[in-house]
């Protein structure tokens, strides 16, 4: 009874990291491409792929940390 809000909290919590974690994804493959397509890519442009795929792993952990399933 008194961990109700608590499970709720954490479950919403859970389900805007999955979106966030998606959108991550997303913007690193976008930027992994942009990458690859480029004749001379910047040094801007490899470190902005990097920071992506930083920021994407980060969260990955977190989520396998927490194991949250996705929902189907």
């Amino acid at each position: 009874m008194f961990f109700r809000k608590k499970k709720k909290l954490r479950n919403e919590f859970n389900d805007s990291l999955i979106e966030e974690l998606e959108q991550l994804k997303w913007n690193w493959h976008n930027q992994k491409l942009l990458l690859e397509k480029s004749v001379d890519p910047s040094e801007e442009v490899i470190a902005q792929t990097r920071l992506a795929e930083v920021k994407y792993f980060y969260l990955f952990r977190e989520v396998k940390r927490r194991n949250v399933r996705l929902k189907r």
